[in-house]
């Protein structure tokens, strides 16, 4: 009897030894996973900052090759077409480079949710306003260029 009960007791003893063994796997395991989730909750915000400027970077370049296009339009057709069809159609294109410049903005100071704590710096969004303002100056003067001239 007295062997039976010693056995028991080791029986005992083993399992409580590998329930405690698979508790410490546990806590190890949920701590990896909410390290691990922590982690991927970051870069998640990473992208969605990085995407956001990437489409804030393609307005702009498409306001930039707007400009360009309307400047260069104005300038090509007015030989060879009346000089009303070059002036409206650098005006179109101009009016759409600032409408870009502008909706750039806009969407880029708006439209991003920035998570708690990005490791990616977002831009400056003091050097955003100043920038489009600059470019949308640009944009009036070449109008002002193509009416005049």
């Amino acid at each position: 009897m007295d062997d039976t009960v010693a056995r028991q007791g080791q029986e005992i003893r083993k399992e409580s030894a590998e329930i405690e063994r698979s508790a410490k796997a546990v806590e190890r395991s949920t701590s990896e996973l909410t390290h691990s989730a922590d982690r991927r909750t970051t870069l998640a915000g990473d992208r969605t900052l990085l995407a956001a400027e990437r489409t804030y970077a393609a307005w702009v370049r498409t306001a930039l090759a707007a400009l360009a296009t309307g400047v260069g339009s104005a300038a090509l057709g007015k030989d060879v077409l009346p000089k009303l069809v070059g002036e409206l159609t650098g005006t179109v294109l101009i009016v759409f480079a600032g409408f870009c410049l502008v909706a750039a903005v806009w969407r880029e100071l708006c439209g991003v949710a920035l998570t708690p704590h990005p490791d990616v710096k977002p831009i400056p969004r003091a050097l955003l306003v100043p920038m489009n303002f600059f470019l949308l100056l640009v944009a009036v003067a070449a109008l002002v260029g193509i009416w005049s001239a």
